[in-house]
């Protein structure tokens, strides 16, 4: 059993490493064609005219995916925290399988959710033409909730009793002993929550293809269309040849490295706060 324990862990090792040798294998080729600083700084993507700039693709990932953790991790944190410490097991009982259903539902229904209601809310209430910035966040907002949801609720769980026990002696409340003792002491696994939410929303494409307008252009308003990374790959890698796939694949790479860098920045202040 160890071995075999031992083996499955592997698999997932392995599937990292060729994941990440195919991208590098067939994107860094790309680099020695077209200069790099160009690529990444460029603002202008027009690959008929073999001019790469994917700058305005990296500022929209940005946008939407930072705009969706504003708005969903919140909203997710406190959920588990109410599951968790507040709500009564009926409610839980109740809860827990709609969390489940919600990280359940394909891309496409969110995409077609977000088309058919918050596009039109959007373009009627608040202006533009509603497939915006503002649209896909809340769409990625609503996505990563699950994620946020279980592993916060998963992380609030696993503190030891003895932590509430020992607040409540001291004299909290019921309250204070959960936002001062149980959820700072649950900090690494809901930080971690939020890196996979973060992951979650960064690569989603099928729901953004449909409500974000597709502008390849730099992001400014949030009522304008945009164009993430995962879009512009999805949207032309079906066409592409010769030195626009491979730029496409360059892409892919760019991502990666910002989804690595995002992850090591959040452990990194993560180990941190848990020395001091």
């Amino acid at each position: 059993m160890r071995g075999l324990f031992l083996a499955s862990a592997c698999v997932c090792i392995l599937a990292v490493l060729i994941i990440s040798a195919f991208l590098f294998i067939n994107g860094l080729p790309f680099f020695r064609a077209y200069p790099p600083v160009d690529f990444v700084l460029g603002t202008e993507w027009a690959p008929l005219r073999d001019v790469f700039g994917i700058l305005p693709m990296i500022v929209g990932s940005f946008y939407v995916t930072f705009g969706a953790l504003l708005l969903g991790a919140p909203i997710g944190i406190l959920t588990a925290i109410l599951m968790a410490r507040f709500a009564p097991a009926p409610v839980v009982r109740a809860m827990k399988p709609a969390v489940a259903l919600l990280a359940g539902i394909p891309s496409v229904v969110y995409g077609f959710f977000g088309v058919m209601l918050l596009v039109p809310l959007v373009r009627e209430h608040i202006g533009g033409t509603g497939k915006s910035v503002l649209v896909a966040s809340v769409l990625l907002a609503i996505m990563i909730l699950p994620t946020i949801i279980q592993t916060s609720l998963a992380a609030i769980n696993a503190v030891p009793q003895t932590y509430y026990e020992g607040s409540l002696a001291l004299g909290a409340t019921h309250e204070s002993s959960v936002f001062r003792a149980i959820v700072p002491a649950a900090r690494p696994g809901i930080i971690s929550g939020m890196v996979l939410g973060i992951g979650r929303a960064i690569g989603e494409t099928m729901a953004i293809i449909m409500v974000a307008g597709n502008n390849p252009r730099m992001p400014g308003d949030l009522l304008k269309g945009v164009r993430t990374l995962t879009v512009n790959v999805l949207m032309e890698m079906g066409y592409a040849a010769d030195l626009h796939r491979e730029s496409l694949i360059a892409t892919g790479v760019v991502l990666f490295l910002i989804v690595m860098a995002i992850n090591y920045l959040f452990s990194f202040f993560n180990r941190r706060r848990v020395m001091q």
